[in-house]
């Protein structure tokens, strides 16, 4: 391995397109609208899309799960409260500690991210969880 530059992955827009629709299913199955956005490594938007009924201002949250998740490499949720709050002030919404965002990973390379929100936690996290399934992601 070169110190002058390192191998990855990136999710291509078919990827994306798969996951965004296996998301939509799963939403619809549980009969929660929901928003989703996927980002690439670097957090920016292959896709987002608002589902009839997804509450307007989980645009804006779905948008910072992904990047919040693409920048830590690890699922949404798990910062505390205080610091999530000063982690979303510095960064003008950016980040956020609200759980319903997932790394996408395939043999432990990062090359993305996805959020979803307009549902609980839970619901989110199994919407987001349906899209990493069908596009053959590692699990989270």
């Amino acid at each position: 391995m070169s110190k002058f530059f390192r191998e990855t992955v990136a999710l291509s827009h078919s990827g994306a397109l798969a996951a965004l629709q296996a998301a939509l299913e799963k939403a619809n199955s549980i009969n929660v609208p929901q928003c989703i956005c996927i980002v690439d490594v670097s957090g920016e938007v292959i896709v987002h899309f608002k589902m009839d009924g997804a509450k307007y201002l989980s645009m804006h949250t779905a948008r910072a799960k992904a990047r919040t998740a693409a920048s830590i490499n690890s699922p949404t949720g798990s910062m505390t409260a205080d610091f999530g709050l000063a982690a979303g002030i510095a960064s003008h919404g950016g980040v956020t500690h609200l759980p319903g965002g997932l790394p996408i990973r395939f043999s432990g390379k990062l090359a993305g991210a996805i959020g979803v929100g307009s549902g609980t936690g839970e619901q989110d996290f199994e919407v987001a969880r349906a899209a990493l399934t069908v596009i053959g992601a590692d699990s989270v």
